[in-house]
């Protein structure tokens, strides 16, 4: 094609190309359906003609240069004077005010010409109108909504786009400094990218930290040193990719899964992040990518597949902050027009350009808060994307889980994006329909990085058919090019079978000697030279301010945007933040009350100092949750970063803001509750000075937690480092230790802890004005004879001959504390606050967004196919696993393809030999007040050998009646007959069928053989040898051509296999489970690309063949798909249906049914899909036409199978099948082999995730070891006693981080059951949990003696007995398994893991505050004390550990320990004190200057039991905890049970609807 022929850019800016043209004609201007004009369609069959360069509608910049003309001639076109004079009138505001609430209103007919009497309200009223689904499906239908308008739509959207060159048209460039000098048009040049590793890797286990030394050692000698230090290979990803995207067009990048598309768009849109290296020259309007990435980073832009939005944001509010930070300055906005009219303009016009206005006040919503769309949420996302109106923009697979229709709507909005903003638009798809791919001015198709095409939409198919590849009837154009990829599916010329490219690489070379290749390097070369006059305007119209253009709005501008959408994003989630607020409240009255009306005497410092570190740490502790919430955002985050809204530093500074208010919203109501209930200090001056304390460190905790977030890479890393952080924090508070007590090598820690300044300024606000009574029994010597000055007390900072101790001293002695440090601590910790809200700022702008890298197979040793371990031992490329060998022998390939091979494995597959039929199906839900029914009077049958189709519109009822027929509903009612054979259906149908859910649900860590295995051996009947059950699996890995990829781990997507493989696995499964009666399939080839859904659909194909019986739901599949079925099942809204029978050879049976019943006839390079779904009116809400449930209902065809149903039935009732329908076990396997199967593969799960392993046992060692060196070889001072005490406490509290641990790993596998294993009937629920328990217990038991090595000997342990270590040991053990079944118990009945981790802090919070440590057991309030205390599980823990690690042990007090007093004139301290040292315990000593020295404790038995422990209750304890265990798994159990299936059980037995059900299934059972 020589460059003359090429479409080009007529400066300054008419339509691109002829597509974009065509798009204009036939979407932007229906074709009037007048009879008196018969030119414009010839009978049914509407061809469009494309418009040639002569019809060009001018772009929105020509518009205002009077060439205003509109594609049709009939109505007068509007002068260039007119379209001026308008485009003033329009700035000056002649349009009447928008009033959205009309659009809806009645449209006056308009005059045949018009130019100026519209009003926008007119205008808008028929852009809100234009419904893509009602207008654009089809043919007819765009003739049908045609009619519906009036004559004078052209001169509509003359004025639309007159609306349109208000945002983009010349006279905005006119006053837009902006526009003047954004860089139009990208190019590349010899673009090569390198990525790191091979695209296969070897599972990770958990003997890999102890393998890998001596692996290394054998590589050594193996390899030699040089090959052995090499490190991993780098391969290509993009080679040598030419070509140009010219402002106002649109490239569409073609590709299978994994061949560089997307690598090759964020290369495009300058994401370079995470690539090896990047060679080649990409321009931008002539700015090469550095400066681009410097200076202009707000010009180019990549969207990812998933649409990233705040869930709880309005659609105003997402689209109204974009607009506020991309707000032009001043000498880019028109004359007098400030920035809220423009954000209110153009949130006007985007919002009706992508019919999102009746949206507008909805929130965009996600999985968990309910809200748009996917459809509406994919325009909320272009919209976006056309605010920052970058001028190069990359989307990624963006139609994924949009159905044709919606996704053709999306492509729509891009296409007229692109023509309004003139920009550079790149999109990759992999399902691409005729009319979306038309929608194109250029393709190019990728295939392992290669560039195999790149040129014209309209010359592609006809330069691949010269190559030799034929295009079959009715494929559409995108399919035909990526079906040349695959072996499998090309179809060649005659005559060419040894002519054709097979390679990647001899595609390339074969596209390098082409014409279009020519034409491409023409079309570059001549751009590039406009290019350079371009950028020399745009020199010439640089100014300081369109200088650099990274973010439009200054710093604190940026500021002050977030910190709003923050307030907003809070404020659209009240119940999570009442819910908060609430059980803040809830765990306020508890404290409150634990420490209920402290006395001021010595009885209450103790427990005054305990409330004080209580709430700081609550508060403190709450703002752990920032580190999930910090991961959860950061994926937005980083895509407004992208799109250069803000700086990340702006947001971690809105953060804090937002904070502010909430924090003391948050202080306030625990500070309030707990303050005044538990009594302390009541003068307004220390009530705010201890609130300010806690508001200031719960804030700096807060930009703690996320300063460590914004460093770390994964949740799992941040994890740990806060995990070793908070025991820290705890533990160096000083309340816990003394810092007179604390070891140097810790101690320092003390210093750089926000937590220890934050407790001596409240313990000094709380005791510098105190007057502490002393009473007993702190008050010593007692009893008859003891007077005032010769007692003393036992308090540190107590005076000789005095029984009140001064509060200030109190707190000096026995903490060096001072309240002269108050302020200064104040501002030490505001300090810290600022240092980490910086080092947040800087963690957040490190981040990068859209990193790339390939996506990998991961193999178990040992199992990877030859050429994969050859490459991975060489560190070179292996071959496409996809492929497998295929792709080195292109003849191979092609037999395979022709099927003569995997046929005859096909052979080997297990038959059908039974009919299932079901009749007059009902289905009622209730629904409101009353009941809806969603399936109404439903019958067919599926048979052997038979594909059949169960289609029809979205929320017709497929899913609803595919899962009615597997027998998988449980809620509502259902009624009708399901027979096998003419019988009732067997217990054991439900395992006898074959049911492949949408969701491709696996355990990860399996390997693909694996997985057939475990579904073979437990649905297989147990009468089947085990070998023969694996040699079956065998066959299935060859029929679907899986034998290369059979020890691959699954793994998730991107580090496992792909899309299509995990398709493939998911139908494998369930063949491998040899169902005798039939399989069911939802949605195969949802998610998947055309060569992927065409593998899918042929491969059912061969099952078919080969006997199976199958009834697969498919949506919208293309005619190719649609000819591989026999036969269809339609239904309408509703759930009736419409049609019932055979296809026929190219759907001609079903065609012909419909043209006979009136429906229009179908062209003949029509889709027979589309054809019948537009027939019936399928998602046309204006569909006004008959109702084909009763043209079905009436047809004679009706009557047929009805009869042919009813002859089914008591035909094979006869027919000597019994033996395979009666089965009637529930579960194929035994219960004893479903557990051995089960917990051995939860083995394997856990050996194969090494992360969680190495995490548990890290933790394990590092909170061990830190126990020990904080409390290393503890003396025997009275002190001492109390720092094992809280060494032990130390102990329980490692739970809550293991905890948070185990319980994602808990429900997994409870998702994996629930999500197909327990519908398929594989195995039972028992099974399920017993293998989530089990497989926790002996690791558990590793890391706690771990745990035990690593704390025991080097700190309490020191010079213990062998029983006393032994006996810690096992009931250490005990904690062990105590925590495991405490949070699986938690789990097993929260939804979800948010809610689970949410709720471990809550229960341990209760479990520990009663065990007598926080509030020892003499003062807890009596209501506690009755029946919390008795109840709580730790209280026999602690006393288990704490009555061992004291008894026997001598204590000897420290000088700054003894309370001093005079003996009475004539008596001996010995005499004066004997008495009551008989009752109270302790010992006395005569001390410097006569006075008498008196120890409260003299033995470690005396310190237990002050805090209620016994030692001689040893093993009641340890029994106590074991029974708690227990009972902690059976509620794991019992829970499990109740969420699975037992709760739905007891409320049927209670529920009128449940019994309706029942009873006609009796019913049902009698008839048949």
């Amino acid at each position: 094609m020589s460059s003359s022929d090429r479409p080009r850019r007529d400066p300054p800016g008419a339509w691109p190309s002829r597509s974009a043209n065509s798009f204009r004609d036939e979407y932007m201007h229906p074709i009037s359906t007048d009879a008196a004009n018969p030119n414009l369609h010839e009978s049914d069959n509407l061809v469009y003609r494309k418009s040639s360069e002569d019809t060009a509608v001018p772009s929105p910049v020509t518009l205002e240069e009077g060439v205003h003309d509109a594609p049709y001639k009939e109505p007068a076109a509007t002068s260039s004077e007119e379209a001026l004079r308008d485009e003033k009138a329009d700035q000056v505001g002649a349009f009447a005010p928008i009033k959205t609430n009309q659009s809806t209103a009645k449209r006056p007919q308009l005059a045949a010409v018009m130019s100026r009497g519209m009003t926008e309200d007119d205008l808008f009223r028929v852009l809100s109108r234009r419904r893509t689904t009602a207008s654009y499906s089809s043919a007819g239908r765009r003739a049908s909504s045609a009619t519906a308008m009036s004559g004078g739509h052209d001169e509509e959207q003359a004025e639309i786009e007159k609306l349109m060159s208000r945002m983009f048209g010349k006279d905005r460039q006119a006053h837009s400094e902006e526009e003047k000098t954004r860089h139009v048009g990208v190019v590349f040049k010899n673009l090569t990218v390198k990525g790191m590793g091979l695209g296969a890797a070897l599972q990770p286990t958990l003997g890999d930290p102890f393998l890998a030394m001596p692996r290394a050692i054998m590589d050594l000698f193996r390899k030699g040193p040089k090959r052995a230090a090499k490190g991993p290979p780098v391969r290509t990803l993009l080679n040598d990719f030419n070509g140009c995207v010219r402002p106002g067009e649109m490239l569409l990048v073609l590709g299978r899964p994994g061949s560089g598309c997307s690598t090759f768009l964020k290369v495009l849109a300058n994401q370079r992040f995470g690539y090896e290296s990047i060679d080649g020259a990409v321009t931008y309007g002539g700015t090469d990518a550095k400066v681009m990435g410097k200076d202009y980073r707000g010009e180019v832009v990549y969207n990812p597949e998933d649409d990233l939005h705040y869930a709880t944001l309005t659609v105003k509010n997402t689209l109204a902050f974009a607009l506020k930070t991309r707000t032009p300055g001043k000498e880019s906005r028109n004359e007098g027009e400030s920035r809220k009219d423009y954000v209110r303009e153009f949130l006007r016009v985007v919002s009706k350009l992508f019919w999102i206005e009746h949206t507008m006040n909805t929130k965009v919503g996600d999985e968990y808060v309910r809200g748009v769309s996917g459809g509406e949420k994919k325009r909320v996302s272009i919209a976006e994307a056309m605010i920052t109106r970058a001028s190069t923009q990359c989307w990624d697979n963006s139609t994924k889980g949009l159905d044709a229709s919606t996704a053709l709507e999306y492509v729509e909005s891009l296409r007229s994006m692109t023509n309004m903003a003139h920009i550079s638009t790149s999109v990759a798809l992999y399902q691409a329909g005729e009319r979306l791919y038309d929608l194109f001015d250029k393709v190019v198709l990728i295939d392992e990085g290669r560039c195999l095409y790149y040129g014209p939409t309209e010359d592609a198919a006809a330069y691949f058919e010269g190559l030799g590849f034929d295009k079959p009837a009715r494929w559409t154009t995108a399919d035909f090019l990526t079906s040349v990829t695959d072996p499998h599916e090309r179809q060649l010329k005659e005559g060419y079978e040894d002519r054709i490219p097979r390679s990647a690489e001899q595609f390339e070379e074969a596209y390098r000697k082409s014409e279009i290749y020519k034409g491409n390097l023409g079309d570059i070369e001549e751009f590039e030279q406009h290019v350079e006059e371009q950028r020399r305007e745009r020199q010439a119209a640089s100014t300081k301010a369109t200088k650099k253009k990274n973010y439009t709005l200054p710093f604190h501008k940026q500021v002050l945007a977030c910190t709003h959408r923050q307030f907003l994003v809070m404020l659209g989630d009240k119940q999570s933040l009442g819910g908060k607020w609430g059980g803040i409240f809830f765990q306020a009255l508890i404290v409150g009350s634990l420490f209920y009306n402290m006395p001021k005497t010595s009885a209450g410092v103790f427990t005054r100092g305990g409330v004080l570190f209580f709430t700081l740490l609550f508060n403190a502790l709450l703002a752990l949750a920032e580190l999930t919430s910090a991961f959860s955002s950061r994926a937005i985050l980083l895509k407004h970063k992208s799109f250069s809204f803000y700086r990340p530093a702006a947001y971690a500074i809105a953060q804090t803001v937002v904070d502010i208010p909430l924090v003391l919203v948050q202080v306030l109501i625990f500070d309030l509750v707990v303050y005044f209930m538990a009594d302390l200090a009541r003068t307004p001056s220390q009530f705010f000075i201890s609130l300010l304390i806690i508001w200031i460190l719960t804030m700096t905790m807060y930009s703690f937690f996320r300063a460590v977030g914004a460093l770390c890479k994964s949740l799992d890393v941040a994890t740990r480092i806060t995990g070793v952080a908070i025991q820290a924090l705890i533990v160096y508070t000083g309340y816990l230790i003394p810092p007179q007590k604390m070891h140097p090598w810790f101690k320092w820690l003390i210093w750089i802890n926000p937590v220890q300044y934050g407790f001596e300024a409240l313990m000094a606000n709380e005791f510098y004005n105190l007057d502490i009574q002393c009473v007993a029994p702190y008050l010593v010597p007692q009893g008859p004879g003891a007077t005032p000055q010769y007692q003393s007390c036992l308090i540190q900072g107590s005076q000789p001959g005095s029984t009140v101790v001064n509060g200030a001293d109190y707190i000096k002695t026995a903490f060096t504390y001072t309240r002269a440090h108050l302020w200064r601590n104040f501002g030490i910790i505001a300090g810290f606050w600022i240092f980490f809200v910086l080092l947040t700022m800087v963690g957040l702008e490190l981040q990068k967004p859209n990193a790339g890298g390939g996506a990998i197979t991961i193999f178990k040793r040992g199992q990877a196919p030859k050429s994969v371990a050859q490459a991975m031992e060489k560190g070179t490329t292996p071959l496409d696993e996809e492929k497998g060998a295929a792709a080195q022998d292109g003849k191979i390939a092609e037999e395979e393809s022709s099927g003569t091979d995997s046929d005859q494995t096909a052979k080997g597959v297990a038959k059908n030999e039974t009919i299932f039929t079901y009749t007059n199906v009902n289905y009622t839900i209730p629904y409101g007040n009353g009941e809806r029914q969603l399936l109404k009077d439903v019958q067919g049958f599926v048979r052997p050998g038979k594909l059949t189709a169960l289609m029809g519109a979205s929320g017709a009822g497929k899913t609803t009646l595919l899962n009615t027929l597997a027998q998988r509903i449980n809620f509502g009612v259902v009624s009708g007959d399901f027979l096998v054979d003419g019988r009732p259906l067997p217990k054991s149908f439900q395992r006898a069928t074959g049911f492949a859910e949408q969701m491709d649900v696996h355990e990860p860590t399996a390997t693909v053989r694996e997985a057939l295995r475990f579904s073979a051996l437990l649905r297989q009947p147990k009468e089947v040898p085990v070998a023969e059950k694996y040699e079956y699996c065998e066959r299935i890995l060859d029929l679907l051509e899986m034998k290369n990829i059979a020890g691959a781990t699954i793994g998730v997507i991107g580090e496992g296999l792909n899309q299509e493989q995990r398709k493939r696995l998911t139908i494998a499964v369930e063949l491998a489970s040899k169902p005798e009666l039939l399989m069911f399939l939802d949605e195969p080839t949802s998610g998947l690309d055309s060569g992927a859904s065409y593998n899918i659909v042929r491969f059912l194909r061969k099952l078919a063949d080969a006997g199976q019986a199958i009834l697969c739901t498919i949506h919208q599949p293309s005619s190719v798909l649609f000819e591989h079925f026999d036969e269809l099942l339609l239904l309408k809204s509703g759930g009736r249906v419409v049609y019932h029978g055979e296809l026929g050879k190219d759907s001609r049976l079903l065609i012909d049914y419909f043209e006979n019943n009136g429906a229009k006839k179908c062209p003949r390079d029509a889709n027979p899909a589309e054809y019948m779904l537009e027939a019936i009116g399928a998602g046309d809400p204006n569909y006004k036409g008959k109702d084909w449930g009763d043209v079905w209902a009436s047809s004679k065809e009706h009557q047929e199978r009805t009869n042919e149903i009813q002859s089914m039935i008591s035909e094979r009732r006869n027919a000597s099948t019994k033996g395979k329908t009666d089965d009637n076990r529930e579960y194929a396997m035994p219960l004893g082999t479903q557990i051995y199967t089960v917990v051995k593969r939860s083995f394997l799960s856990y050996w194969r995730t090494p992360d969680y392993m190495i995490g548990k046992f890290m933790l394990h060692i590092i909170t061990g070891l830190f126990n020990t060196f904080t409390f290393y070889h503890v003396g025997n001072s009275s002190i001492d006693m109390q720092s094992r005490l809280f060494s032990i406490f130390m102990t329980l509290t490692i739970s809550p981080p293991l905890i948070q641990q185990l319980q994602p790993k808990f429900l997994h596998f409870r998702a994996v059951y629930q999500g197909r294993e327990a519908n398929s009937k594989i195995y039972s629920w028992v099974a399920f949990v017993t293998g989530a328990v089990l497989v926790e217990l002996p690791y558990s038991i590793v890391a706690g003696t771990i745990y035990f090595m690593c704390w025991w000997w080097g700190s309490i342990g020191r010079g213990r007995t062998a029983f006393d270590s032994g006996y810690t040991w096992m009931l250490l053990m005990l904690f062990e398994l105590f925590y495991v079944g405490f949070g699986q118990a938690i789990a097993s009945f929260s939804p979800n893991e948010l809610l689970a981790s949410l709720l471990v802090p809550m229960f341990f919070l209760f479990v520990v505050s009663f065990c007598g440590v926080v509030v020892p057991a003499a003062v807890i309030p009596t209501f506690w004390k009755t029946w919390m205390y008795p109840l709580t599980p730790f209280r026999y823990l602690l006393e288990g550990f704490l009555g061992v690690a004291v008894h026997g042990l001598k204590v000897e007090c420290a000088q700054n320990e003894f309370a001093r007093f005079a003996a009475p004139p004539g008596q001996t301290c010995q005499s004066y004190t004997q008495q009551f040292i008989a009752s109270a315990g302790g010992y006395v000593q005569t001390g410097a200057g006569g006075l008498c020295e008196f120890c409260q404790y003299a033995t470690g038995d005396e310190f237990a039991r002050g805090f209620n422990v016994y030692y001689s209750q040893k093993w009641r304890d340890y029994g106590v905890f074991f029974a708690y265990c227990i009972f902690n798994f059976m509620v794991v159990f019992a829970c499990s049970w109740l969420y699975l299936s037992g709760g739905k059980k007891i409320k049927a037995l209670f529920s009128p609807t449940a019994r309706k059900q029942k009873k006609a299934k009796q019913q049902a059972s009698e008839k048949a």
